[in-house]
């Protein structure tokens, strides 16, 4: 049985590494001053997409990500640990989306597919963490979804069986394909990259970056199909342009402040209920917390 997998990915900033120009004063991330990695969740949801690819000979794995252009960092990314190939959905008036027009943009690009049987993604983006994209696909494509999975036990063309860790245990849930599937952090890790698939990927190129290739290297790409990662616009998938990017996200950043931490002074409590109560009020009161 071969099935055809899609994984949502996306690069996010590393928030780890957040400096002052980390926002923009529209409110709105300013992702080309951050680091960027491979969202840790999405790489959970692949490896649960490349067992189910193991399983059953004949599958394939494909990555579906929106974004600038470099996106197609971790399409590579995921060609080096099993994917197959991966799709950017890139265009300037994608930019600034709320996970409403995101999930509407990613939705149109899913139906561009057309043919598929299970759509994996990690529950939650660490630039966002509001884990409402992947279920509001499901709404928006109608059909079924299964959240905060931690292991697929057994899928066929008719059902998946997913295993779900919750806040007070576990449960197992079946459901019918094809649907949406959000991975938890608790999900195994995503193997590593593999070296016989770097020498074979290394050359991998989007739309975009094959602008600034050699010609040599234009000519390999050109040989070797499965080195073309494609590059679609908001046009392509049929997009409204009312319903993607600032346009349609409901979400507005209405002011932002930023806080600095500083080491100037330091306070000593007795053990007294009323002393922490107050020390914790004045620091929700100047922002340090809350």
């Amino acid at each position: 049985m071969s099935l055809n997998i899609i994984v949502l990915a996306k690069q996010v900033p590393d928030t780890r590494n957040v400096g002052k120009d980390a926002m923009k004063e529209d409110g709105t991330i300013n992702r080309a001053a951050l680091p960027a990695i491979f969202n840790p969740e999405d790489l959970n949801a692949l490896e649960q997409a490349l067992r189910i690819k193991d399983a059953n000979p004949g599958s394939t794995v494909t990555l579906l990500t929106m974004g600038l252009p470099r996106a197609a960092e971790i399409i590579r990314e995921a060609m080096y640990r099993g994917a197959d190939g991966g799709v950017v959905l890139t265009d300037r008036t994608l930019g600034g989306a709320d996970t409403l027009a995101t999930s509407y943009s990613l939705a149109q690009a899913v139906k561009k597919f057309g043919n598929y049987d299970i759509i994996l993604g990690g529950r939650q983006a660490i630039d966002g963490d509001t884990a409402q994209v992947g279920p509001q696909i499901a709404e928006k494509l109608g059909i079924p979804q299964v959240t905060y999975a931690e292991e697929i036990l057994d899928i066929n063309k008719d059902h998946v069986t997913v295993k779900r860790r919750l806040e007070n245990g576990v449960e197992t849930v079946k459901a019918p394909m094809p649907c949406v599937v959000t991975v938890n952090g608790s999900a195994a890790d995503c193997r590593p990259r593999n070296a016989m698939r770097i020498q074979k990927y290394k050359y991998a190129a989007s739309t975009s970056e094959k602008e600034k290739l050699s010609d040599d290297l234009k000519a390999l790409l050109e040989k070797r199909p499965y080195l073309n990662i494609a590059e679609w616009s908001a046009a392509y998938v049929e997009a409204d342009p009312e319903q993607i990017g600032l346009a349609g996200s409901p979400t507005k950043v209405k002011a932002i402040e930023n806080v600095v931490f500083t080491a100037k002074e330091s306070r000593c409590l007795d053990n007294d209920d009323a002393q922490i109560e107050d020390l914790v009020k004045e620091l929700i009161a100047n922002h340090t917390i809350g």
